[in-house]
């Protein structure tokens, strides 16, 4: 009788899809991307993003809320197509890559909004530590002919760079600064699952 019962619930638990466990992601890097926009000397932009950088995301497939998702950055790949301009920035004036090597934010909390999603979680930058909140879409979920599951995320958000001591700057003549404060983050993530859904 108890093992009839147990079979039961096991059979009812696939079913609604309980005890299935988390299904895990990692970012395929050549179809992905982590950029950055910021104002230079008041009149225009300049854009620039990070070469080398992780992303592992644990899905709960019933409750996006309990899912999680861990970014790791190296400092030293920032890549703004200037190499003057990339060593500055890897120097102790702006990342000091050498002190700071990484760049990490991990969740805390998933939220859900409607269709609108939203990670909740702890920025590392610099030493300092912040909680942020970086809205994201799913554009995206399939199967890919090698029998993984591809996701699609798209993600943006703002920052202050200055909330992570990034503070070096230069006043113009004309008034106005060199850098900008306010950084526009994009994020394009491809996910594949490491393991077959």
């Amino acid at each position: 009788m108890v093992k009839k019962f147990f079979v039961f619930v096991m059979m009812v638990s696939l079913a609604y899809g309980f005890g299935m466990g988390m299904n895990e992601y990692e970012a395929d890097i050549a179809h992905s991307s982590l950029s950055f926009k910021i104002n230079h000397m008041v009149v225009s932009k300049v854009m620039g993003r990070f070469n080398d950088f992780s992303v592992a995301i644990k899905e709960d497939p019933n409750d996006i809320t309990k899912s999680s998702v861990a970014v790791v950055i190296k400092t030293a790949s920032i890549d703004t197509g200037n190499e003057k301009r990339d060593n500055h920035l890897r120097g102790a004036d702006f990342f000091d890559a050498e002190k700071y090597p990484e760049i990490t934010f991990q969740s805390s909390r998933m939220e859900k909004k409607g269709d609108a999603y939203a990670a909740v979680g702890t920025l590392n930058m610099h030493g300092v530590s912040k909680e942020i909140t970086i809205p994201f879409e799913i554009t995206g979920k399939l199967k890919d002919p090698w029998g993984s599951t591809r996701a699609g995320i798209e993600a943006s958000t703002r920052l202050d760079r200055k909330d992570y001591g990034l503070t070096w700057n230069k006043t113009l003549d004309k008034g106005g600064l060199m850098v900008g404060n306010e950084v526009k983050i994009e994020i394009l993530l491809e996910m594949v699952s490491k393991k077959q859904q």
